[in-house]
C-alpha cells in the first residue's frame, strides 16, 4: 500500500533486508555504515555554488563516519579531490574507501587520509565536518571529545593550514560548537550550511521521483 518506504535505522543490515523483502523501493534516510540523501543535498550544493565540480579539493575533518563515506564515493564519482583528516585512534571503513580509492582512477580524481587537519585543510575549496558524536554514541561524549582535540574548525587553522581564500564551509547539522567556531559555522562569505539544509529536502523529493 505504499510507493516507497524511506527508512532511518541504526544497521545498514535493516535497509538491506527492507530491499531484500520489499516489493517497493526502499530509500535509504540514514543508516550506520551510510547516509546518501545527504550526499545528494551536498552535491547539489556544491554544483550550484562552483558550476563546475571537477578538480575541486574538498577536506574532511572529523570522524570516520556515515557521512564521509557516502560524500567520498560521491566526490570520487564526479572528479572531486579528497582529503580526509581524522584522529590517529579512528579508522576509515577500509572496504569502502578501497572501493572509493578505484572510483579515483576512473575520474582522475585523488583520496588522501591523514591524522593532520592541516594537511586535509591544504588548497580546500570545500570544508566539511559532521558531528563527533553519532546517534547511539552518547555515552562515549566524553572520550570523543578528547580523541578529537584539536579537531575544531578555526579561522586561525583554515588560515595557517593554506586553506583557499574563497573556500565554502559545510556541515550537515545538527552542529556543535566544539566541532567548528561560530565566525566559520555563520560566515556570510564562506557557510553554505543553510542552503545545504534546504537542499535535503529537494534531495530527498528527487529521490522519490526517480524511484516511485
Amino acid at each position: 500500500m505504499t510507493a516507497a518506504i524511506v527508512a532511518r535505522v541504526n544497521s545498514h543490515n535493516d535497509i538491506q533486508n527492507l530491499a531484500k523483502y520489499s516489493p517497493a523501493p526502499v530509500i535509504n534516510a540514514l543508516c550506520d555504515k551510510y547516509h546518501p540523501l545527504q550526499t545528494i543535498a551536498d552535491l547539489q550544493t556544491i554544483q550550484e555554488h562552483f558550476s563546475e565540480v571537477k578538480g575541486l579539493n574538498l577536506a574532511w575533518v572529523g570522524d570516520a563516519n556515515n557521512v564521509i563515506n557516502d560524500l567520498a564515493t560521491g566526490c570520487a564519482k564526479l572528479g572531486i579531490n579528497v582529503s580526509l583528516a581524522v584522529p590517529k585512534s579512528v579508522n576509515v571503513d577500509k572496504d569502502i574507501f578501497g572501493h572509493v580509492a578505484d572510483l579515483t582512477k576512473e575520474s582522475g580524481s585523488s583520496l588522501k587520509v591523514t591524522n593532520t587537519p592541516s594537511e586535509a585543510l591544504k588548497n580546500a575549496d570545500i570544508v566539511v565536518t559532521d558531528t563527533w558524536v553519532s546517534m547511539g554514541e552518547e555515552s562515549e561524549k566524553a572520550e570523543k571529545l578528547k580523541k578529537f582535540a584539536g579537531f575544531q574548525i578555526t579561522s586561525d587553522l583554515l588560515k595557517s593550514s593554506g586553506t583557499s581564500p574563497d573556500y565554502v564551509f559545510m556541515h550537515c547539522l545538527p552542529r556543535h560548537p566544539e566541532e567548528v567556531a561560530d565566525d566559520v559555522f555563520y560566515s556570510e562569505r564562506h557557510s553554505l550550511v543553510f542552503p545545504e539544509a534546504q537542499h535535503r529536502l529537494h534531495a530527498a523529493m528527487a529521490a522519490l521521483e526517480w524511484l516511485a
